[in-house]
């Protein structure tokens, strides 16, 4: 058995792309337009892992307005926690997202773990590889915001 992907349903996909791989950090490997079922999916990997068919993904699938134009909206659902990335640096991964006018929920004080959400409110767990960075500020001030 081996994990390919997770699915998460996205309302405005330049959103979620500007989201995932200019401030996250992921790369496209992947998109089919389903004209048929009116939908778009979008498979994203980290730029560390190894490509392939079994490389582990985030696949966005993006279902099209209606005749009307209205798009679907999604609640969060109980049984979905968060997706979760290794970074090499956890305090240059939060200040890449700040800049691109992410808010970090739960900042890095521990110099180890790091919460996001999405523009659709998936909730992304940053964790440092390796052992935790040493504490520094500005993270060790900063309080948690929302829920995460």
């Amino acid at each position: 058995m081996n994990y390919l992907h997770t699915m998460v349903r996205v309302t405005d996909l330049q959103a979620s792309l500007a989201f995932y791989c200019e401030a996250l950090g992921l790369r496209e490997v992947r998109r089919s337009e389903h004209e048929a079922g009116r939908f778009t999916l979008v498979y994203l990997a980290a730029p560390s892992d190894a490509p392939g068919p079994l490389q582990p993904q985030l696949e966005l699938t993006y279902n099209w307005p209606d005749a009307q134009g209205q798009v679907e909206q999604y609640g969060g659902g109980r049984n979905f926690g968060h997706l979760a990335y290794a970074v090499p640096d956890i305090y240059a991964a939060c200040e890449r997202l700040q800049r691109h006018g992410v808010t970090l929920l739960r900042p890095p004080r521990d110099g180890r773990m790091a919460f996001v959400r999405s523009p659709d409110q998936i909730s992304i767990e940053l964790l440092q590889q390796g052992g935790a960075l040493a504490p520094a500020e500005p993270w060790v001030s900063m309080p948690n915001v929302g829920a995460w």
